[in-house]
Formats: C-alpha cells, structure tokens, sequence
C-alpha cells in the first residue's frame, strides 16, 4: 500500500496533502484479548528470512560491490580543520577487519574479555568494531562524555569494571587521564593515533599491518545467531548503566523488519548523513545496520545539533544527499531553522529523501508544521516523517507508524515477527516485547535480567502506550509516557507526566527543549522548563549575554506567562494544570546524567540533582517563578 493509499484509507474524503512516494509495509495487525484485559498485538505481515550473521552481509557486498563506499569521514587537516571525504569501500572494510579480527584473535580475546573502544564516530572507529565482529570478539563502544565530560570517570568505572575488557582501543591521546583512572595496567591499549604519557600503547596501524590466517575464517565460521556482536550499555538513570548484549540473530532481525515496515530500505542503496553516536542504538544498530545490510553508504557527520556543532552538520548537508536522513527533534530544529534562509541546503537535502526520521524525544507540531512548509515551498511536496518506538533492548526497531498522517506521538504497529503484549498497569497500558529482535538479557547481571522478562518471556519496557483509534487497531499506537516517571499527588491523584511535557513543548515551541514535571508526593504539580537558543530572539540581549540573563529578562518572562496561562486555561484538573514553573538556565549535564548523547532529558536524574531548586519552587522561595493568572 503507498501512502497515497494510506491516507486515503483513512482521510474519509477530507482534502490531501501531496507526499513523496513512500510505500509502508505493515499496516494491519491482530489482536487479541483475554478475559484479564491482556491485549496481544501482531502484524498481519509475517517476517521473511534473514541472515544468520551480520557478517554475512559485509562479505556479500565486498563481492558484489566491492568499490562502493560503505563509510565516508572528512579528512583532519593539521590545523584542525576538516577537508575532503576519505572513503572506505566495502573491499577495504573486509580486508582491513580481517587483518584486525587475526591481531585480536591472536590476543585470545573473547566476550570475558572483550575490547572496550572510547572514540567518537569514525572510520577507525569503525575498522576496530568490524574487526571485532568479524572474528566474534564482542565490543563496547562507550559513551565519550564518560571519558571526556565526567571528572570522577564514576560511569567509565562501573562499565570497565562490568566488561573486563582485553583491550582497550581509544582515538588518541584526549583519553589518557580516563584511561588512568580506570583501566588496569596490565589491559593493552591501542590507539588511533599519539601516545599515551607514561603507559605503553600500540599504535592501531600495528593491528591493521597484521597479516590474516585461515584462523579468521574459522573463527567466522564458528559465529552462530546467538554470537554476541556488542555490549551496549543503557543510560543508568536511577541506578548504575546496564550492559545490553547484542547478538547476530538481534541484528539481522531487525534489519529485515525494518525493511519490511520500510520498504524503500530495500529499494536502492541508502546514503546516510549521521552523526548519531555509536554507543547508542539509534546510531550504532539501526543506521550502521541499515547502511550494512542494504549495501548503502554512511557518511559520518562529526557535527551534532548544538549551537558550537551544528554549523558542520550543515555543511555536510549541503555536499552530501541523502536517501533518507535521520535526527533527533533539536537536530530537525535547528536544520529547519537554517533551510528557511538557505536555498542550497534546501536544495541538496530534499533533491532525493525519500523520508525523515525522528527519535529520542517527541518531534513538536510547530516544528513538524515548518519542515512541511519548506518542504512544499521547494519540492512541491511533503516528506513522510517516520518515526515509531523502540529501545536498546529491543534492537531498537519495534514499532513503525502505518501511514504519511502521522501526528506527535503516534507510534504506529509492531514490526513483522514481534509480538506485543498490552498489560493495564495503574491506569495505564505498559507495553512489553517479544521476538527474535529482543535482547537475550544483560550482561553480568541475572538479577536485572530476571526482572526484565515476564513468565511469559516479554520483556518489560515501562513505555505506557494507548490506541490512536480504539475501533481501528491498525491506525496503531500512540505514546503515552514513561510509566516510571509518572508520579502521584498528596491528593492521590496521578500526573501523566509524557502526554503534559509533550504539551508544554507544544505550547512553548519553539522556544522549549523539554521540561521536567515535579510535584511528587505534593499539591500541585511544577516544571522546570529548559529553554532552546531561540529564547534569545525573545530578550534581543547581545548574542553573548548569559543565558541566566536571557530567560529572566522582561520580555522571555512575558512570554511564558502568557504559554502558562494558556496551559491553566485548558487544564481540566490539578493532574494536568501546571501550577508553577520557571526557566532553567543551566542545560541538563551529560556527566550527571541529566540528559544523553542525543539530547534526551532524563525526568528522574534531573530530579534529583536539582532537588534544591525542586524545593524552592514548590516552596515558593524560587527567584523568577512564573505562576498562571
């Protein structure tokens, strides 16, 4: 069915906006109910072959297209600088991952004794990973700001000591003091490039001069759908980050139910533009995979969608067209922003997309409202923005909208061979997973694991969801917050804490990150709301003006008085009426875990690192508190 189809389906006659052709795979699903109110939730479309081994996939495009580009990053100049694309085809991949699989292989690592890699996205990053992969070494790609944000290295401690890794590879001499502070000094180091003050290191051209053996075919040979491929590790935002093990059946999985919820995967070789980080899922199994197991290309975007970042991003994606391109809601913000004004990204970027795709947080109506703007302005017609759920744990690919329509928060229907299961839990509907793209459990961790999975082996996300049309189950699902970070008033009464974020962005935008709900256990609830850099057209303050100058100034302050009685006046109870907030001008900190490499708040560190400024407002001693009239 195309999406023409789709919105035909279910538009009863009302007018439609034109769309970039866009076929969806998975439009219908079964349900059924049992006398415990239990809804199990299927696709109707059952899930095709695929690979037993990721590995499979990288030899099968080194034989039929052994020149194409598989990964592409702009060379470093000495002076800093960035410059032209280096490419590695996918003859070069296989050939420099097996010399690197054969210099593992003969350092007897294993999955007790993985490798460890600290570097940002990169080609060596890249080399180092598929060297692991292919000999069935797993690896842990860690997030940077533990190593390069954190001053106590309190989350690098707690990952190297879960792993025990047998090598440690890191890009260059950036991080040393980490690497002191929390790798043994009997576990080698190998480094992209310098050397380390005062410890030993192998260089990784070393391990890339390593001539290969027959051992690295036995050893692929030896790799099974079960074979761990990574260790991914989950943000930790209550208790200390969990190792999700990744497997070969996990990964090739989800790559055929991707393309099947997206057919256009399949149709052509992709060409992505991606800075999303590697130690993610989004980045490092959905993208790398999509580009791997369909024979695409991946350019990688050293930019990020931050005021200092994202000047690069827009560079890229002014050389560089992709196929179909993939962000998080700040990164489509800020790209929005500079396409109203910049014809020749407008050009490059809409000249052969065939959708956007969003994740991490919800995507804000008045954002979602200019993109189609633009979009229509220079190409005539909208782009389908996908968009679904999903988690580490689960690949992450679960779940894909049905059709072009799609509003924040829709989620759409279950991949092609998993299996839901919606479980009434306080009011709510927690959604849990089952199918062959689910984790196995965590590593080193039965107890966490144990609790994870159900008696019915579906594991467990804390994801609410609700139908987006209770009489027509294959419209799909709709997000409705995080179970755990609801909360209760001292009257008993529950805040539904995703649904009212999503409203204040909404109300706000575009002048709202995200924001932070609080009130547990009292009368009214409060939020905490962070603004965006756009806050600063607001104050017309110099472009240098402190940010706790910007959001207290006369004309900010104005404005969210007026977003906030806006919010009181469609309030329906103290559950969903906001009694009193305030701007916060500090940004949520990656080191205290408050926020994630790809701009996700996390509600309960937050929480509970500004407890104090929690207590103020509520206690209404809070400097600049804003309260609806």
């Amino acid at each position: 069915m195309t999406q023409i189809e789709a919105a035909a389906a279910s538009s009863q006659g009302a007018a439609l906006p034109k769309y970039r052709a866009l076929a969806f795979g998975v439009t219908r699903a079964s349900v059924r109910t049992t006398a415990d109110g239990v809804r199990y939730v299927q696709a109707e479309t059952p899930l095709a072959p695929y690979a037993h081994r990721m590995t499979d996939r990288l030899l099968h495009w080194a034989e039929a297209a052994p020149e194409r580009s598989f990964m592409a990053q702009r060379a470093r100049l000495a002076d800093g600088q960035r410059s032209d694309w280096l490419h590695v085809s996918y003859r070069e991949m296989l050939a420099k991952a097996r010399a690197i699989g054969q210099a593992l292989l003969a350092r007897g690592l294993s999955a007790e004794r993985p490798v460890a890699i600290l570097a940002e996205n990169s080609l060596d990053h890249a080399l180092v990973a598929f060297g692991c992969l292919l000999v069935g070494i797993p690896h842990c790609p860690v997030s940077p700001p533990y190593a390069l944000v954190s001053k106590d290295f309190e989350k690098l401690r707690h990952v190297m000591g879960t792993l025990t890794p047998g090598l440690v590879f890191a890009s260059d001499a950036r991080y040393a003091a980490a690497i002191a502070a929390t790798v043994p000094a009997e576990v080698e180091v190998v480094l992209g490039e310098g050397a380390l003050p005062g410890r030993a290191s192998t260089p990784l051209a070393a391990l890339l001069a390593t001539e290969a053996t027959p051992a690295v075919d036995e050893a692929m040979a030896h790799i099974h759908p079960g074979t761990i491929t990574k260790f991914l590790f989950t943000s930790g935002s209550t208790k200390n980050p969990k190792a999700v093990i990744n497997t070969h059946r996990m990964w090739c999985a989800n790559q055929q139910q991707m393309r099947q919820s997206i057919p256009a995967l399949g149709e052509e070789p992709p060409v992505l533009v991606d800075w999303l980080p590697w130690n993610h899922t989004f980045g490092g199994n959905h993208n790398i995979g999509i580009a791997l197991d369909n024979g695409g290309t991946l350019y990688i975007d050293e930019g990020k969608p931050t005021p200092a970042g994202i000047a690069e991003t827009l560079r890229n994606l002014r050389e560089i067209a992709p196929t179909v391109y993939f962000n998080v809601p700040t990164g489509f913000e800020a790209i929005a922003d500079a396409m109203e004004t910049d014809a020749v990204l407008r050009s490059k970027l809409l000249s052969r997309a065939r959708m956007f795709f969003y994740a991490g947080a919800a995507l804000p109506q008045a954002l979602w409202d200019k993109l189609n703007r633009i979009q229509e302005a220079e190409i005539g017609e909208r782009l389908v923005m996908g968009t679904g759920l999903g988690m580490t744990e689960s690949g992450p690919f679960a779940l894909y909208i049905t059709r072009p329509e799609v509003a924040t928060g829709d989620l759409g229907l279950p991949a092609a061979g998993m299996e839901l299961k919606l479980v009434p839990t306080d009011g709510k509907t927690e959604i849990r997973y089952r199918g062959p793209n689910v984790t196995p459990g965590y590593w080193r961790m039965p107890d966490a694991t144990h609790e994870s999975f159900d008696e019915e082996g579906f594991f467990c996300t804390g994801d609410a969801v609700e139908w987006i049309d209770a009489q027509n189950p294959h419209v799909g699902l709709r997000f409705d917050g995080r179970i755990a970070e609801d909360f209760k008033l001292a009257t008993g009464t529950f805040v539904s804490v995703g649904p009212m974020r999503a409203k204040i962005t909404a109300y706000g935008a575009p002048y709202v990150q995200d924001a932070v709900l609080t009130g547990i256990n009292l009368k009214e609830v409060g939020a905490l709301i962070f603004p965006t850099q756009a806050v600063r057209e607001l104050a017309r303050l110099p472009a240098d003006a402190p940010m706790q100058e910007v959001v207290q100034h006369h004309a900010v302050q104005a404005h969210f008085q007026h977003v906030l009685n806006k919010l009181a006046a469609d309030a329906t109870g103290s559950a969903n009426r906001i009694a009193r907030a305030v701007l916060v001008a500090e940004p949520p900190s990656i080191d205290k875990g408050e926020v994630t490499d790809k701009g996700s708040i996390n509600q309960r560190a937050v929480l509970k690192h500004r407890d104090a400024a929690v207590q103020a407002l509520h206690g209404g001693t809070l400097p600049h508190t804003i309260i609806p009239r």
